[in-house]
């Protein structure tokens, strides 16, 4: 009886598991590299801190990147006078 509702049971366990991983913007890579350590029952906490770390200085440096890019356009959109004009300042920052 159990068989099959604790195999359904793992599924959606797994399931969850991947659901949450991408929610924290893991790879599907990353996510399969964490799955191959539980199902081989040998990982350590080290391992996976490891690759955690690894994850959050790539989100460190998209988070940077984004600020980067928010505050070129912001800039560029605030010389943009929005007047019905053909010359368009953030057209020209993009063509340059």
């Amino acid at each position: 009886m159990c068989r099959r509702s604790c195999r359904d049971e793992g599924h959606v366990s797994r399931l969850l598991f991947i659901l949450r991983a991408r929610e924290l913007g893991f790879t599907i890579d990353e996510i399969r590299g964490l799955l191959e350590l539980v199902d081989s029952g040998a990982q350590t906490c080290a391992e996976v801190k490891e690759r955690t770390e690894r994850h959050l200085a790539d989100v460190r440096a998209k988070i940077a990147d984004l600020r980067r890019i928010e505050k070129m356009l912001a800039a560029t959109a605030a010389q943009c006078s929005g007047d019905r004009v053909p010359e368009c300042p953030v057209l020209a920052a993009l063509a340059s």
